[in-house]
């Protein structure tokens, strides 16, 4: 039996329709997924006609790296494949024997062909047909179904090799992270914010996490909760430098000074103007949370509207036309679910009245803003936040 090297193919997705500056797109991928491959041995990363090749050296797990490629925003699909020389009856052994497992269990199949080096003398549907012929002789039970086949057979003919692989597997598709700036998440512990930070990095955003903890109402095991959310969001977005805020003190003066049922939207500009000073230090463009219209009573347009006034960033809101149930399915998806749903108490949670006005007056709210050392509050708070760095594998 032959010896066949195993490589990686990664096809790039909406990367391919940008402009003069799809090398720098193309740069920053092949840099994530060089960082995102460390630990897992030893490989090799080029890129030739919108293709990446990832190639193992020495003592590398493959295995290991098709999991973390998955997670590797800008890739709208890969393959592990076979590399034979770019000779027909090559290529013929190579999908045999590369495919076998699958070939044997399938009733029927179809072959690909793609020929991207044009001076290989034998065109796309030669290829198929040829290699198909050969797969015959070499598995009698088979039958060809070009509609709805078992098995697949991919045939690539390309600058360096021929390639054969079985079906693509799906990328985490978006951008490469780091191509469209930095954004401070202000992330709890539920099941939103998790979201809408994967969200934001899917579309090329690197991530600040601001968290407000406000002990002895919230506990250390409820911080330690979203650092572990952030480790899960990081496999996607790299590392990921997390603020947590002592909040105790803003929560407990504004119980004590204003009236209760202004308190949410209060707390939340307080949030949003904290988040903003330490989004500011760190280089950020945009201020990022979970909320989704109506959900809940600091989430209709007017408490948003009374929200987002008390910052000058940007405020991006990817749930924001979601409902629970799509949240709860992308969570599953993107693996924080689990971890969402532990019982620890969030800031938000606590201290929360009974009948919260649903539609805030701005008015109002500026005036018992008023009576609050707001400037102060902001700037200590930011001061005194701890961070920490969160990149996968921390935790």
């Amino acid at each position: 039996m032959e010896t066949q090297q195993e490589v990686i193919l990664i096809k790039l997705g909406e990367l391919v329709l940008k402009g003069l500056n799809r090398r720098v797109f193309e740069d920053a991928l092949i840099q994530n997924i060089r960082r995102r491959l460390q630990g897992a041995g030893e490989f090799s990363t080029s890129i030739a006609q919108s293709t990446i090749y990832v190639q193992p050296e020495g003592d590398a797990d493959l295995d290991e790296a098709v999991q973390r490629i998955a997670q590797v925003f800008g890739i709208a699909a890969f393959s592990r494949a076979c590399a034979a020389p770019k000779e027909l009856s090559a290529i013929q052994r190579a999908a045999a024997q590369y495919l076998r497992d699958e070939l044997e269990t399938a009733q029927t199949f179809k072959v690909e062909s793609k020929r991207a080096d044009k001076k290989f003398p034998y065109g796309s549907p030669e290829i198929s047909r040829e290699v198909g012929a050969y797969l015959l002789e070499q598995f009698p039970h088979l039958r060809v179904d070009v509609h709805e086949p078992d098995c697949t057979v991919y045939v690539e003919v390309r600058d360096f090799a021929a390639y054969v692989h079985g079906t693509p597997l799906p990328g985490a598709g978006g951008i490469p992270v780091g191509t469209a700036g930095k954004a401070a998440v202000l992330i709890s512990g539920g099941l939103d914010s998790p979201v809408a930070a994967w969200m934001l990095a899917k579309r090329g955003a690197e991530l600040v996490g601001v968290h407000f903890a406000s002990p002895p109402y919230t506990s250390p095991r409820a911080e330690e909760k979203v650092a572990r959310l952030l480790e899960i969001v990081s496999r996607y977005s790299g590392q990921i430098r997390m603020y947590t805020v002592p909040f105790t003190h803003v929560q407990e003066e504004i119980r004590k000074h204003c009236p209760e049922e202004l308190f949410t939207i209060l707390m939340r500009r307080f949030m949003m103007r904290i988040a903003e000073r330490i989004a500011g230090k760190e280089g950020c463009g945009a201020l990022v949370t979970g909320e989704s219209l109506g959900q809940v009573a600091s989430q209709t347009m007017q408490a948003i509207g009374c929200t987002d006034i008390a910052v000058q960033m940007p405020v991006f809101r990817p749930l924001i036309g979601m409902d629970k149930t799509e949240i709860v399915a992308r969570a599953r998806r993107i693996g924080t679910f689990e971890t969402s749903i532990e019982p620890y108490e969030d800031c938000c949670t606590i201290f929360t009245p009974k009948h919260p006005r649903t539609r805030p007056n701005l008015k109002f709210v500026l005036e018992a803003e008023q009576a609050l050392p707001g400037e102060e509050w902001v700037e200590t708070c930011a001061e005194q936040a701890r961070y920490r760095k969160i990149y996968p594998g921390a935790l």
